[in-house]
């Protein structure tokens, strides 16, 4: 995790900051987090991935969009103030994202409007894992996200998470050609190797 500055800011300072450059910044107990930048094999996978995921929301009938990299998520962690995630993938209705793609800086989900329906994390190799291991867990699961999907190219691994009550259960972990189970999309046609492929 490398902390951009020192200067704590609000979230609406957050969200209208520029510092010229195409750096992305989380907001962690409002310090300016620098998100760590995914090779092209990183950026690959969320590609795909994403596109998959829209295929199978189309399937279900619903128009359900799969955004890389593009959604902030306002999270809230006690004793701390102001947070926003951006997640690999987040899913949402597309009447959500014509609300508030216009915003300014990342598109942000206030704590007061609905949850995304899936986020999706790919780890780095990076000190970034912890974040998205333990810290983000906490976070999505507090902010009523049903689905959280972690994917590791190191160790070649998927895991699905289903929110149950206030807390996130594993519901499968997969490798190679296991097929994926997901809660939100029960006819996925997707294995661990089709996603992790794009990310060797």
């Amino acid at each position: 995790m490398t902390v951009a500055t020192d200067r704590r800011m609000t979230l609406e300072e957050f969200l209208t900051y520029d510092d010229g450059t195409n750096t992305r910044y989380e907001l962690v107990d409002g310090v300016l987090v620098e998100m760590s930048l995914g090779t092209g094999k990183h950026g690959r996978a969320i590609h795909r991935l994403a596109k998959r995921l829209e295929a199978a929301a189309e399937n279900l009938g619903t128009d359900w969009l799969a955004l890389p990299g593009l959604v902030g998520i306002e999270t809230d962690v006690p004793g701390k103030t102001d947070h926003v995630r951006i997640p690999d993938i987040t899913m949402l209705p597309e009447a959500q994202w014509d609300a508030i793609a216009d915003r300014p800086g990342s598109a942000t989900i206030f704590q007061n409007e609905p949850a995304p329906i899936v986020v999706v994390e790919v780890l780095s190799p990076s000190s970034t894992q912890s974040n998205d291991l333990k810290d983000k867990r906490t976070e999505y699961a507090k902010r009523g996200i049903p689905e959280y999907w972690i994917i590791s190219p190191t160790s070649e691994t998927i895991e699905v998470l289903r929110l149950l009550g206030e807390r996130y259960a594993v519901t499968g972990s997969y490798q190679g050609k296991d097929a994926i189970a997901s809660p939100t999309f029960p006819e996925l046609n997707l294995t661990a190797a089709q996603v992790l492929s794009a990310t060797r």
